[in-house]
């Protein structure tokens, strides 16, 4: 299993809402923890994943993210 982390401005259930049907195209196992100020993506995959492709992903759903 891979993890892979990023600081995201992903910040409430509605936001998270919007990115859902981006994220699950790439993984169907991933989280947003709204409470850390960072408001940090994990995803977990069985097969690596290019950090890039995840960036792009949420900056096409409107969000920023950078990997931690």
């Amino acid at each position: 299993m891979h993890t892979i982390k990023f600081k995201t401005n992903i910040k409430c259930g509605g936001c998270v809402a919007t990115v859902t049907p981006f994220l699950n195209a790439i993984s169907s196992k991933w989280s947003v923890d709204t409470e850390n100020p960072d408001k940090v993506l994990s995803i977990d995959t069985d097969e690596p994943v290019n950090p890039k492709q995840v960036i792009s992903v949420l900056d096409t759903a409107g969000y920023k993210a950078e990997k931690i």
